[in-house]
């Protein structure tokens, strides 16, 4: 077989619309697109989400809630999922995001205290709640800030 033997299935493809071939065709004249009229000229038609003049419905309906793009967005860490470190280990940011604790460290990483840890941990985080703080150093660890 070769590449000028191939050609497509019997059906699965259809002959591109002659335009203005004369009135025979079928599509001579005025192509397919009636007379005049947006739709008949160059560029023409409505934009999406055009309803002839009414206010359309993407700017009647209210606007819902607000980003505060200079916020600052911590992503969250429960004590209880530190507890797959080993026993007086350093903890930092890439640690929890190469253990898969974490996918997306955001602006940074805020400890809170829920569950329990059992380990005696070096934990290095941009924030603690305090009762993160307060478990981790009762189990003999320390909470640093970055």
């Amino acid at each position: 077989m070769k590449l000028n033997d191939l050609f497509p299935a019997a059906g699965s493809t259809t002959a591109p619309k002659r335009l203005g071939r004369g009135i025979g065709s079928g599509l001579g004249k005025t192509s397919g697109k009636g007379h005049k009229g947006a739709k008949a000229r160059s560029g023409g038609g409505k934009r999406p989400g055009f309803e002839g003049g009414q206010m359309p419905l993407y700017r009647r309906l209210p606007t819902r809630g607000f980003y505060n793009r200079f916020r600052t967005y911590y992503a969250a860490v429960n004590i209880s999922s530190l507890d797959v470190f080993d026993d007086g280990a350093t903890v930092n940011p890439e640690d929890l995001i190469i253990a898969g604790i974490i996918k997306n460290p955001l602006d940074g990483i805020k400890i809170m205290g829920n569950g329990e840890i059992t380990k005696k941990l070096t934990v290095r985080a941009q924030k603690f709640t305090a009762a993160a703080k307060e478990k981790i150093e009762a189990a003999g660890g320390k909470a640093e800030v970055i």
